[in-house]
């Protein structure tokens, strides 16, 4: 996968088989781009709220998934998943989405082998490629498109952030939720330096999928 795009992936192909028994028709929505021509605002927002530390560790983050392990052993779940950006890419690419410990290991060895095999550019690139955004849209500009019609080089912070807050749950986010998760990666990118308080405060308020300038809906139909 240095110079190959992958066509599919598992996820993808999973989510195919299921509409095809509901008799769902659905046109998968995926336009691969370069990494240069995602928003770093997206690349940003991405970063901080999935893997602050993804261009540092080797496709685990031990101290995450150590407490992500030790949340579920307390609460007798498994819900917190502790999973990296290469995580995830192995996950979306290679296994189903079940939330078991050995599906877990899985994981991480797959993450291994992409980092041993792929430069963090190209793991990254991949990911924001084929990462699942909605109902059979996946990757930045399909997601972008679909949104906010635009491509996802000229996404702004609020758009990126909006888009970053939809990557835990795609296909089921509630509106709240959603909007508490995007101000909590607005809040970050201001604590960091990248957005100014002025900035943060301005885009704060705004509702989910609306132009900051004009406060337009663009609120994106699924079903």
């Amino acid at each position: 996968m240095k110079k190959k795009n992958p066509k599919s992936s598992a996820l993808m192909e999973l989510r195919d088989q299921e509409y095809k028994q509901k008799n769902i028709r659905v046109a998968r929505q995926q336009i691969w781009v370069p990494y240069g021509a995602v928003s770093d605002h997206l690349k940003k927002a991405i970063l901080l709220s999935e893997d602050a530390g993804f261009f540092s560790h080797s496709g685990v983050d031990m101290n995450e998934l150590g407490e992500a392990f030790k949340k579920d052993w307390e609460t007798g779940s498994f819900k917190r998943g502790g999973s990296t950006i290469t995580m995830q890419l192995a996950k979306n690419l290679y296994l189903n989405p079940s939330k078991n410990p050995l599906r877990k290991v899985k994981e991480i060895v797959i993450a291994w082998q992409l980092e041993q095999a792929l430069p963090k550019r190209r793991i990254f690139e991949i990911y924001l490629n084929i990462v699942e955004w909605g109902r059979d849209v996946y990757g930045a500009e399909a997601a972008s498109r679909f949104y906010f019609g635009k491509s996802a080089a000229n996404l702004d912070p609020l758009e990126a952030a909006t888009l970053a807050a939809l990557l835990p749950s795609p296909r089921s986010s509630r509106e709240r939720n959603l909007l508490n998760r995007r101000n909590l990666i607005l809040s970050r990118l201001a604590r960091v330096g990248y957005l100014s308080a002025e900035e943060y405060n301005r885009v704060k308020e705004v509702r989910l999928f609306q132009k900051v300038e004009e406060q337009a809906p663009l609120i994106p139909q699924q079903d």
